[in-house]
C-alpha cells in the first residue's frame, strides 16, 4: 500500500486509467467501417488488429493497406479519422474506484499526444469536470511532452500547494518520473497487465519511489481540496 494522503493527486492516462489498447482497438473499428462504406472493402480494421496484437505500431495502416491491396487508398485520412474519432473506451476498474475515492481532493491529469485525440479520450472517460486540472501536452508550445517540466509547473501553478505535496501515478518510466521526481514530487507506477508501452526506467532517476499493480493500493485519507 502507497500512501497519498494529502497530496494532489496527478494522474497519467493512456494504460493508467484506462487500456490504451483499447482506444486502438475502438480506432482500428472506426477506420474499417469508414474503408469499408467509402471504398467498398471489408476487414480493413480486422487486419489492422491482427497487425497490432502481432506487435505492430506506427506503421499499422499502411501495412494493412498492403496486405488488401488497397495502397493506392491515402493513408492519412485514416490516420486523421483514428487520431479525431469518439473512442469508446471505459475507465479501467481500480481507476473508476479511485476517482471516486479522489472526489474532494486536488486533482490533475498530464498526458501526452495529440490534443484532440487525448481530450476525446478524457470525455469519453467522464473526467472532465471530475477532475480538477487537465494538461493536455499537445497544445503546449513543440518540444513541452514529458518528460518536459513545462506540464508539471503549471499544475504547480494551478494548485497553489509545494512540489513536495504532489503526486504523480503513471505508467511509462521512460518519461512520466524523471521531471516530477527532480521536482521533488512522489512518484508511483501503475504496471497493468495489457500495457502497451515497455515501462522501464533507463537510469535511476527515472524510476518511481513507488511500484503498484492496481490502484487499489493508493491509501487516500484525508481528503485534500484544491
Amino acid at each position: 500500500m502507497v500512501d497519498i494522503s494529502r497530496r494532489v493527486v496527478v494522474l497519467d492516462l493512456d494504460d493508467t486509467l484506462y487500456l490504451e489498447r483499447d482506444f486502438a482497438l475502438s480506432g482500428f473499428a472506426a477506420v474499417g467501417r469508414h474503408v469499408e462504406e467509402c471504398h467498398g472493402q471489408p476487414g480493413y480494421g480486422a487486419e489492422c488488429v491482427r497487425l497490432f496484437e502481432e506487435g505492430h505500431r506506427g506503421t499499422v495502416f499502411d501495412a494493412a493497406l498492403g496486405a488488401l491491396g488497397l495502397s493506392a487508398i491515402d493513408v492519412g485520412p485514416l490516420v486523421a479519422l483514428y487520431r479525431g474519432h469518439a473512442p469508446e473506451i471505459a475507465l479501467a476498474g481500480d481507476a473508476a474506484r479511485l476517482i471516486d475515492r479522489l472526489d474532494g481532493h486536488a486533482t490533475a491529469i498530464i498526458t501526452d499526444g495529440p490534443g484532440q485525440t487525448q481530450g476525446n479520450k478524457v470525455a469519453a472517460l467522464g473526467l472532465y469536470g471530475r477532475i480538477g486540472k487537465v494538461v493536455l501536452t499537445g497544445i503546449l508550445p513543440e518540444g513541452c511532452a514529458k518528460p518536459h517540466a513545462m506540464a508539471y509547473a503549471m499544475v504547480e501553478q494551478w494548485s497553489g500547494r509545494p512540489a513536495a505535496e504532489h503526486v504523480y501515478i503513471g505508467d511509462n518510466a521512460a518519461k512520466d518520473f524523471v521531471t516530477p521526481r527532480a521536482r521533488g514530487w512522489l512518484t508511483v507506477q501503475i504496471l497493468r497487465e495489457g500495457h502497451i508501452h515497455p515501462c522501464i526506467a533507463p537510469t535511476p532517476d527515472h524510476a518511481a519511489h513507488h511500484v503498484v499493480d492496481s490502484l487499489d493500493d493508493l491509501v487516500l485519507e484525508p481528503s485534500v481540496r484544491a
